[in-house]
């Protein structure tokens, strides 16, 4: 399964998100390196973050970055 590089958009409310591929690699150290580099040299709009993500293809990596989660809830010792 390969590695896909997205932006990842959060929208007006905080259930909504949109992604946009960049690229996919077939291992995860290249997937890396290559999302550092575009951290470090690409400046994005505040509501905008790279991501990457293993998945089948791309409408399951899609799927899953712009599905709603719940916040975690903070345990007393994690404070």
């Amino acid at each position: 399964m390969p590695y896909y590089i997205y932006i990842v958009t959060s929208h007006d409310t905080a259930s909504t998100r949109s992604a946009r591929l960049v690229s996919e690699y077939e291992s995860f150290k290249l997937a890396k390196t290559e999302v550092r580099r575009l951290r470090g040299e690409a400046q994005l709009e505040e509501t905008q973050a790279y991501k990457i993500i293993f998945a089948d293809d791309m409408a399951q990596a899609e799927q899953r970055l712009t599905e709603f989660r719940e916040e975690p809830i903070a345990r007393e010792w994690e404070k």
